[in-house]
């Protein structure tokens, strides 16, 4: 336990050092870590989304940290940073995909001293980044939580302009909603998703893959679910535990999903379905039934019970490093 406490307060440490060097904007551009006093079972890694920041995906790893895992937030390269951002001054997010892999690769060291198994996961440009280390180690991710990963837009004209144009994007956001992260961003900076994206959804058609949770929504316009449900059936193929949510339009579920402030009023149910995937044994044909109904609104208290009665265990509360 004396090495784990004095690893555990090495990394955090050295991360503040480094953050402190970046001018953040706020605290809660911050990395977190929700660790328990020792290695947890399970230890989950989360990659927030493209221009945005760790706050993000604070709500479901406070759950996931209560129901027993420890979890990290790392703030991804070029992200979270103060300044005046514009066409004339765009934020410094990296345009070589590199920087993104050896990140990931790093902060996966990382994760293993906090958990016997480690479980990734990310929304977006987060999730495409998630699922590239769930390609790439297979035998050393126990499973993968892909939140919308980005790998194409619904629309034909958007991807021709990520693809083709070196703009500059100013999001739009709804006024009535938080919006974490910059304002915009040069395109060349997530041309470099929508590629490595592409790239990955080519390699599995032969490659292995971790077991993975797909996640999207009818109403997400920032993704093409055409690409999400053929991932979906190339990792079926090669793992008969993935499992694929496709939430119904009418729960209005956008593509910033994770969090209630980001406008999702059905947050603790993208929230539910991610922790029931974490430990249950279920393979797709045994949990279809219960995670279609799930997807439609419909018997979800009786559709979550069914798909936790089976593994959950209950784990005693612990102190936090947080």
């Amino acid at each position: 336990m004396a090495t784990y406490s004095a690893r555990a307060t090495e990394i955090i440490e050295k991360t503040r050092s480094h953050e402190e060097t970046l001018r953040l904007n706020g605290e809660s551009s911050r990395s977190r870590f929700f660790l328990r006093s020792q290695p947890t079972e399970k230890v989950i890694l989360f990659f927030h989304g493209f221009t945005a920041i760790p706050q993000q995906f604070v709500p479901i790893a406070e759950a996931l940290f209560q129901a027993g895992h420890n979890v990290i937030i790392p703030l991804m390269p070029g992200h979270g940073q103060a300044g005046d951002w514009n066409p004339e001054n765009p934020p410094p997010l990296p345009e070589d995909i590199s920087i993104y892999q050896t990140f990931a690769i790093e902060w996966l060291e990382y994760a293993k001293y906090f958990g016997e198994a480690v479980v990734v996961g990310g929304l977006s440009g987060g999730g495409t980044l998630a699922m590239w280390l769930a390609v790439e180690y297979p035998q050393v991710i126990d499973r993968a939580l892909l939140f919308s990963p980005y790998y194409a837009n619904t629309n034909v004209l958007v991807d021709w302009v990520v693809q083709t144009l070196d703009i500059y994007f100013t999001w739009r956001p709804d006024p009535e909603v938080v919006s974490f992260g910059y304002p915009g961003f040069r395109m060349p900076a997530l041309r470099i998703f929508l590629e490595f994206g592409q790239d990955l959804l080519e390699q599995l058609k032969t490659r292995p893959i971790a077991p993975s949770l797909v996640v999207t929504s009818e109403r997400d316009r920032a993704i093409n679910l055409s690409d999400l449900e053929t991932l979906f059936h190339r990792a079926l193929q090669h793992q008969s535990r993935c499992w694929y949510i496709c939430f119904d339009e009418t729960l209005d579920i956008e593509h910033n999903m994770m969090t209630a402030a980001e406008g999702n009023e059905h947050q603790d149910l993208v929230i539910a379905i991610a922790q029931a995937y974490v430990s249950s044994p279920l393979t797709w044909a045994e949990a279809m039934p219960y995670v279609l109904a799930i997807a439609q609104g419909d018997q979800v208290e009786e559709s979550l019970e069914q798909l936790y009665s089976t593994h959950l265990r209950s784990q005693p509360k612990d102190s936090s490093f947080e």
